[in-house]
C-alpha cells in the first residue's frame, strides 16, 4: 500500500497533453493526405514515371535509299554491319575498358577516347558507337570476353555500301553525322543526334527522298538501363531508290584513262541531256565517311595539292583554249565577217597595231588556212583575225547562247558559272574599256574566258545536234519500296539556237577531219569501228616570259606551270549519240592527254559495235 498520494492533475500539464495530441493527430492526417495523394490522386503520374523508368523508346535506323545506274547495275547499297558500342551508365573504370578493348582489337586508345567525347551529345542511355563495321572477326572476340568489357555491346546496324569502291564518288557524294547546326535548322526537324546525313553531291540533293523512315523499338531495361527484352517492335521503311543516267562501264573507263591524273570527264546523251559519266579525279572512298573517317585520312584529303574533294567537273573553271574555237567560228559565220572560205596566211604569228604579237603554236605557221583547216589543225592565226573582226561582244553572244559562262542547273547546288567575257563586263568589273589584244586572246579560249568541263560537254552536245542546248541530268527515276516510279525525268531544253545550216556543217566537217583525217590534231586517237568527231586544247596556265621559256620540254616545267591538256568530241560523227569532254590538269597537251581519255571512253560505249560496222541509231524522248 502506497503512502504517496496521486500526482495533481494541473491545467498546465492537461493543456501540454491536449496539444501534444493535436501535433500528433496533424502528423498523422498528413501523412494519411500524401498517401492519399499518392495513391489516388497522383497514381497517373508517378506510374508513368515508373513506366519511363522501365520502358524505353530506342529508334532503328532505316536503310537509306539504293543508287542504279541507268541499266540497273547497283552503285551504292546497304549492309549490315557490326558496331561495338558502349553503355556509358554501366562502365565503371573507363581507361582499363578502353586499355583492354584496344589490346583486343588493335585499335588506338586515342581514337576510342576520341569517339567517347565525341559522343557526350547523344542520350545517355543510348549506346555511344565506338567502332563501326568492324567485321566478323572482331565482334566474335568481343562476346567471347564480354566478361572483361563490361558496358560494351555489340549493335548491328544498316551500313552505306559502296560495290564499286571510290566510283563516282564526286557523283554519289558521302554520309556523315548531323551537325548540331543542322539540327537547328527546319530542315531537319525529326532527326536526332549522331545521325548519318547526305553531306554532298546525290546523297545531299535527296536527303528526304533517301533517308527513309526510322523504326522504334519498345524495350524494358534493369535499374542499370540495360535491355531486358523487347516489348514492341516497329520496323524502318527503307528510303526510295534512285535511278541514274549513269552508265556504269562508261564511268568506269572514263575513270581509269583519266587515272591518276588530275581532271574531269563528263559524257552527255546529245539527245536529251543525260549524264552518262561524270567524273573528277583524283577522288577519294566514300567508306571512309560512311564509317567515320579518322583525322589521318582528313588530313590525306585535304592536304593532297591536287585536291580530291573538289568536284572539278562541276566546279573547275579552265580556260578552254582552243575547244572554244568552235564558237568563234560560229559567231563569225552567222555575222558575216568570215564564211567557211575565208582564207588567212598563217606564218607563225599575227601583227596587231605594230606594237603586238601574237604567236601561233606552230612557230613555223600553217601556210594558206581556211575555216576546215584551221579546225583541224588548229591554227591560232585564223581566229586571231576572224575573232578580231567578229569582235567579242558577237564571241560572247555565241557563247552564252551555246551554255557557256552560266551555270547549267545541274542539280547539287555547288555549280561554278565560268565566265565570258565582253565588254559591258569589263567596265563593270574594272571600269576600263576592251582592248583588241583581249579579243585576240579570248578567240583562242584564253585571256578571262573560263569554262567548266560540264558546261563544255553542253556546247559539244549542242553543236553535235545541230545547236539544241540541254539542261544535264543525272536522276533518270525515283522508285518507291513497292517498286512504283514516284518521279520520271522529264528532258529540258536551255535553248534552241539558230546558227545556219551550213555554218554548224562547217563547223562539224572540220571536227571530223580533226579526229581522223592525216594532219588532224588528234588523228592519233581516232577508232576504227567508230568514226567520231573532235577538237583538242591547250590553256596555258601562266604565260611564257621568253623564248626560252617557250623550248622547254614538258617535264622541265614544274608540274603546276605546265598547260592543261583538253579534248572536246561526239560519236558517231554522222549520227551523234554521245558527247565528251575531258580536262587533264596539267596534262601539257590535248592531243596527248585528253584525247586518249575520250578514245577509251568511246571504246567502252561502241564496245558491242564491230569494225567499220555503223552504231544503231538510238531514238530518245523528246
Amino acid at each position: 500500500m502506497s503512502l504517496n498520494p496521486p500526482p495533481e492533475e494541473t491545467p498546465g500539464l492537461r493543456r501540454r497533453f491536449v496539444v501534444s495530441s493535436v501535433i500528433i493527430a496533424g502528423v498523422f492526417f498528413i501523412l494519411a493526405l500524401r498517401l492519399w495523394f499518392l495513391q489516388v490522386l497522383g497514381v497517373e503520374h508517378y506510374r508513368d514515371l515508373s513506366e519511363r523508368n522501365r520502358i524505353r523508346y530506342v529508334a532503328i535506323e532505316a536503310p537509306r535509299g539504293a543508287v542504279f545506274d541507268r541499266h540497273g547495275a547497283l552503285l551504292v547499297d546497304n549492309r549490315p554491319a557490326f558496331t561495338v558500342s558502349a553503355l556509358r551508365q554501366e562502365v565503371g573504370d573507363r581507361e582499363n575498358l578502353f586499355a583492354t578493348l584496344s589490346a583486343l582489337l588493335d585499335v588506338d586508345e586515342e581514337k576510342l577516347a576520341e569517339r567517347w567525347k565525341e559522343g557526350q551529345r547523344l542520350p545517355r542511355y543510348r549506346p555511344l558507337p565506338l567502332l563501326e563495321d568492324v567485321g566478323r572477326e572482331a565482334m566474335e572476340k568481343v562476346q567471347e570476353n564480354s566478361v572483361d568489357l563490361p558496358g560494351i555491346l555489340v549493335e548491328v546496324k544498316p551500313f552505306r555500301d559502296y560495290p564499286h569502291g571510290e566510283l563516282a564518288a564526286h557523283l554519289t557524294g558521302y554520309l556523315g553525322e548531323v551537325t548540331e547546326k543542322e539540327l537547328g535548322k527546319p530542315s531537319f526537324e525529326g532527326y536526332r543526334s549522331g545521325e548519318m546525313v547526305g553531306k554532298t553531291a546525290l546523297e545531299r540533293m535527296f536527303e528526304d527522298r533517301l533517308r527513309g523512315t526510322a523504326g522504334q523499338k519498345r524495350i524494358e531495361v534493369n535499374v542499370r538501363g540495360r535491355e531486358l527484352r523487347q516489348v514492341t517492335t516497329r520496323s524502318p521503311l527503307p528510303g526510295q531508290s534512285l535511278y541514274l543516267t549513269i552508265d556504269t562501264n562508261l564511268q568506269k573507263a572514263a575513270e581509269e584513262a583519266l587515272g591518276d591524273q588530275a581532271g574531269a570527264a563528263v559524257a552527255l546523251d546529245v539527245n536529251n541531256g543525260e549524264v552518262l559519266a561524270f567524273v573528277s579525279r583524283p577522288t577519294f572512298d566514300p567508306a571512309w565517311f560512311a564509317r567515320g573517317i579518322t583525322s589521318d585520312e582528313w588530313r590525306e584529303l585535304i592536304d593532297n595539292p591536287r585536291r580530291p574533294m573538289t568536284n572539278k567537273a562541276l566546279r573547275g573553271q579552265y580556260p578552254p583554249g582552243s575547244t572554244f574555237k568552235m564558237i568563234v567560228a560560229l559567231a563569225a559565220l552567222e555575222a558575216g565577217t568570215a564564211t567557211p572560205s575565208t582564207t588567212f596566211t598563217c606564218n607563225g604569228s599575227f601583227q596587231l597595231n605594230k606594237s603586238f604579237e601574237y604567236r601561233c603554236w606552230k612557230k613555223r605557221g600553217h601556210g594558206k588556212v581556211d575555216l576546215h583547216k584551221a579546225i583541224k589543225e588548229s591554227c591560232d592565226v585564223w581566229f586571231y583575225r576572224v575573232g578580231l573582226e567578229a569582235g567579242i561582244d558577237r564571241i560572247s553572244d555565241a557563247a552564252t547562247r551555246m551554255g557557256l559562262g552560266q551555270k547549267t542547273g545541274f542539280p547539287f547546288g555547288a555549280e561554278r558559272s565560268g565566265l565570258i567575257p565582253n565588254r559591258a563586263w569589263k567596265k563593270k568589273r574594272f571600269g576600263t574599256s576592251w582592248y583588241d589584244g583581249e579579243t585576240v586572246i579570248s578567240a583562242i579560249g584564253q585571256g578571262f574566258v573560263l569554262t567548266t568541263p560540264l558546261q563544255l560537254a553542253t556546247m559539244t552536245a549542242a553543236l553535235a545536234n545541230g545547236g539544241t542546248v540541254w539542261k544535264p541530268q543525272i536522276v533518270q527515276k525515283i522508285v518507291d519500296l513497292e517498286g512504283a516510279t514516284e518521279w520520271m525525268l522529264k528532258p529540258e531544253k536551255l535553248n534552241v539556237t539558230a546558227w545556219p545550216k551550213a555554218a554548224i556543217a562547217a563547223v562539224q566537217n572540220a571536227m571530223e577531219s580533226v579526229v581522223n583525217d592525216v594532219g588532224g590534231t588528234a588523228w592519233r586517237s581516232r577508232l576504227e569501228k567508230v568514226r567520231f568527231s573532235g577538237k583538242t586544247g591547250t590553256a596555258q596556265v601562266i604565260r611564257r616570259q621568253d623564248d626560252d621559256e617557250e623550248e622547254l620540254e614538258d617535264d622541265e616545267i614544274p608540274y603546276r606551270y605546265r598547260d592543261h591538256a583538253l579534248f572536246v568530241s561526239y560519236a558517231p560523227a554522222k549520227n551523234p549519240q554521245i558527247a565528251i569532254a575531258v580536262v587533264v590538269e596539267h596534262g601539257s597537251h590535248g592531243s596527248s592527254a585528253a584525247a586518249p581519255v575520250a578514245k577509251a571512253m568511246y571504246d567502252a560505249y561502241f564496245k558491242d559495235v564491230s569494225d567499220n560496222e555503223e552504231p544503231v541509231k538510238v531514238v530518245f524522248r523528246d
